[in-house]
């Protein structure tokens, strides 16, 4: 029972990403990766706006019983990314570009994007 509720959790993560890599485009932001995994973690989605690289985590909730979707991308979360961020950078030679880290929070129908949500934690 456990891995069906993993399941669908990853599969509604992956339909909400799409509608968040959707609103993304939308305003400009060119999507370069879903799901990108290092040895290091995941980060949900990662483009391009203007000169930014930016990586962006997004965060669903049908309701507020488990609290507003952007709290959940907390310290330890906001480490994971950064490291994610830094091994994506390093790996695709990008060290002289901007970047930025937005949070997409999307609860019920309505979507909320935090640009510069936080800065690096190394």
């Amino acid at each position: 029972m456990k891995e069906r509720r993993q399941y669908n959790k990853r599969r509604i993560g992956a339909e909400y990403e799409k509608v968040a890599g959707a609103y993304l485009e939308e305003r400009g932001y060119v999507i370069l990766e879903y799901n990108y995994r290092c040895k290091l973690g995941e980060i949900d989605l990662i483009a391009k706006d203007g000169e930014y690289l930016v990586f962006c985590e997004v965060k669903y909730r049908a309701d507020e019983r488990k609290g507003h979707p952007a709290e959940a991308v907390d310290l330890r979360k906001q480490k994971v990314i950064s490291k994610c961020a830094l091994y994506y950078v390093t790996e695709h030679a990008l060290e002289e570009t901007a970047c930025r880290f937005d949070v997409i929070s999307i609860e019920k129908d309505e979507i909320t994007l935090y640009q510069n949500a936080f800065d690096y934690i190394g």
